[in-house]
């Protein structure tokens, strides 16, 4: 298996550990609270994996700006939290840059 499956896996943990930040209401919910640490357990296992084949920068790039991209996805559909132009175009930045390190010429 690649280093990239690897990658998008640490995306998904990590975004279902934020994901169970939000349903944990505070830490008020069991399940969701004790689904935090597991995630992103899991999340930086996977990611530590990846990083022994794609250098740090790109992986980090891709991993948090993905995973913000997906964030602001869940926020505005299943938590129905406003998306603002502000907010889409600095989403959007946020992946432009990532294409901008991935585009830079460095080895993976």
């Amino acid at each position: 298996m690649g280093a990239w499956p690897y990658l998008l896996m640490a995306i998904l943990l990590e975004v279902c550990g934020t994901t169970c930040m939000k349903l944990s209401a505070g830490f008020t919910k069991l399940l969701p609270s004790i689904l935090i640490f597991v995630f992103y357990s899991l999340s930086f296992a996977t990611l530590t994996i990846c990083l022994k084949y794609i250098d740090v920068s790109v992986a980090y790039a891709v991993w948090s700006g993905l995973g913000t991209l997906l964030i602001a996805i869940i926020g505005a559909v299943y938590f129905k939290e406003s998306m603002t132009l502000m907010k889409a175009v600095s989403i959007l930045l946020i992946i432009i840059g990532v294409i901008g390190v991935n585009m830079s010429g460095t080895n993976h």
